[in-house]
Formats: C-alpha cells, structure tokens, sequence
C-alpha cells in the first residue's frame, strides 16, 4: 500500500517546499488539477527533474482528446495520469493505449460515478487503475456501495477523499493500493510527521 501527497490549491513555490520535507515518506507526489492550471505541466516536469526517484502524478482529469492529452502529459515527465470515467470510453480507451505504449500508468477517476455497469467497460478498455474519489463538493457521500462493487474486479485501487490521521482507518477497510492525502499533510502544522504517521499507520495496517 503506497501513500501518495496531493499537491493542490498551492503555489509554484509550496509545493516544492513541502515535498523537500516529506518526500522520504510518500511513494507519489500528485500535482493537483489546480496546480496545473495555474503554472501548467512545466511544474509536473520540474518535480520530475528534481526527485527522479519517486512517481509524479499529474491530475490532468481528461475528459475529451485522449491520444493528445495524454501524450502531451507523459512528454512532460508524468509517470501516472488521470482521466475522467465519465468521458466517452473512446477516450478512456485512447488514454490506456498511450499509457501502454510510454510504459506508464493510467488512472480513471470514478467522481460522481453512479453507474457502475460502467466498470465492466473500462475492463475491456485495458483500464487496471481507478481512484475512488469522493470529491470536495460531497465529503459526505458513502463509498461503500462503490467498493463493494469494485470488489468484483481487480482494478488497483487509489481513495482520495479528505483523508487524515483520523479518519484513515475508515479508508484503509477498502484495502486500497494507494492512498491519497492532500490537507491532511501539505496544511499540518508539522507536515513531516504528518507523512510519517501516515505512512507508518498504512505499513502497519492489518484488517
């Protein structure tokens, strides 16, 4: 199980000072969709250039010209990216291949996603990651009735979702592969022990 850091609703410069403290104890440093908005996939390659070592997710959350989008993501040092599950499979299925062929990795974004017959689609599609994602609009939705459909496939599975110290058991029950955290460290007073307690309490989980 992989802890990964959501950089989002940051600056250029917070988010390299926080990674330079808590990058020994994530496994994916994630720059957030508003990240990108602002300073562009250039900061996606600079983190790249900076920590080779450890997977830089771009949250690109395509939703329209796949083949384009993703090349263009993974051109600039992206080692996972994000497409929405609610675009056309079409696009899903574009991404997936490009993903392939650059020999990184694809994630599907299940926000807001109600119909999971959909699931059976992206399996043809080639998909084999999805974030179950309970986005900032819905803190309260229940994410039961997605994971027990998810159980049924073997997708590696990434929960993000307002996830912190103290909720985190409630997100490790779901036996995910990556975990998500933005808040929960890049605004903890001590960030470093943040990521430690985190890392540190999925190593150690046991259901």
């Amino acid at each position: 199980m992989k802890l990964q850091i959501a950089l989002d609703r940051l600056g250029y410069d917070e988010c390299f000072e926080i990674t330079s403290e808590v990058h020994e104890h994530v496994d994916i440093i994630e720059v957030g969709t508003g990240v990108i908005k602002e300073y562009g996939l250039g900061i996606v390659r600079d983190l790249k250039t900076k920590y080779p070592d450890i997977s830089i997710l771009a949250d690109v959350k395509i939703c329209d010209a796949g083949k384009s989008e993703s090349e263009k993501s993974f051109e600039y040092l992206s080692d996972l990216i994000t497409v929405m599950a609610l675009a056309d499979i079409n696009t899903v299925r574009n991404c997936q291949e490009v993903a392939d062929r650059f020999g990184k990795t694809l994630v599907v974004d299940l926000l807001n996603i109600k119909d999971f017959s959909l699931l059976d689609h992206l399996k043809e599609a080639g998909v084999r990651a999805v974030s179950l994602h309970v986005g900032k609009d819905q803190r309260e939705a229940d994410m039961k009735p997605a994971y027990d459909k998810l159980k049924e496939y073997d997708f590696d599975l990434f929960v993000a979702g307002g996830i912190n110290e103290d909720n985190l058991k409630e997100y490790l029950k779901f036996e995910p592969d990556v975990v998500i955290v933005g808040s929960g460290i890049t605004q903890a007073k001590d960030k470093v022990d943040a990521a430690k307690t985190l890392k540190s309490a999925i190593s150690e989980f046991r259901l």
